[in-house]
């Protein structure tokens, strides 16, 4: 099972799919090992279960996550509970994450195309993985599913060979706690190729708690 999301911008021409993946004996454990942080939150921040954690609006200020109001409003805070989610994710024993990124010049449609073309790349990469261990997948993807790219990605696989079973099953984020944690990868994996200067605390995020979880050892260009 691979929960993805994306991250990237077209101001940097980045564009980032990374993903959660649990197999269905593991699904249980690992989703109470995440609520279990889930608690800790919520007793040292006051950061209930059902309240999204979505990485830009928290890092950047622009959510209100907490029923505290120091929280909120501590950029220090904000940024503790950030990276111990992060950190979570990196040392839960029964998932693993991986990322596929490209750098374009391309903008505007052109951009968009970009996107669609690597979630294209990204099928095909992890199709190909189940084929070769002899094990089948799905995918669960941030959104609602209005996207048509996502669906054409799916079918342009050949019926007959392939492990990827069905069309994407698409999960809001706000109510799927594996979404989220799709998000944070993303968000986190893509400040660690951009290095922005703005966010350089993030920066470093990647590499302290995610990459030895990484199935292919580190953000895979495509």
């Amino acid at each position: 099972m691979f929960y993805i999301d994306d991250s990237g911008a077209t101001d940097t021409g980045y564009v980032v799919y990374s993903w959660i993946e649990v197999t269905p004996q593991c699904w249980a454990p690992g989703l109470r090992y995440w609520l279990d942080l889930r608690k800790a939150l919520y007793a040292h921040y006051q950061v209930g279960a059902d309240e999204e954690l979505h990485a830009t609006a928290v890092y950047g200020g622009r959510g209100m996550p907490s029923t505290s109001r120091l929280v909120n409003t501590s950029k220090k805070r904000r940024h503790e509970l950030l990276e111990r989610a992060v950190q979570a994710i990196g040392a839960n024993p029964d998932i693993n994450i991986g990322t596929v990124y490209r750098h374009t010049t391309a903008r505007g449609r052109a951009y968009t195309a970009e996107r669609a073309a690597l979630y294209d790349d990204l099928i095909v990469h992890l199709d190909q993985r189940l084929i070769a261990a002899g094990e089948y997948g799905s995918i669960f993807m941030d959104g609602n599913g209005s996207d048509p790219t996502y669906f054409r990605a799916h079918r342009n696989l050949r019926l007959a060979g392939r492990h990827i079973l069905e069309d994407p099953l698409f999960q809001l984020s706000h109510v799927s706690q594996w979404v989220q944690m799709a998000d944070l990868v993303a968000w986190t994996t893509y400040q660690s190729i951009l290095r922005h200067p703005g966010k350089a605390l993030a920066a470093g995020w990647y590499d302290a708690h995610l990459r030895a979880r990484d199935i292919n050892g580190g953000p895979l260009a495509l």
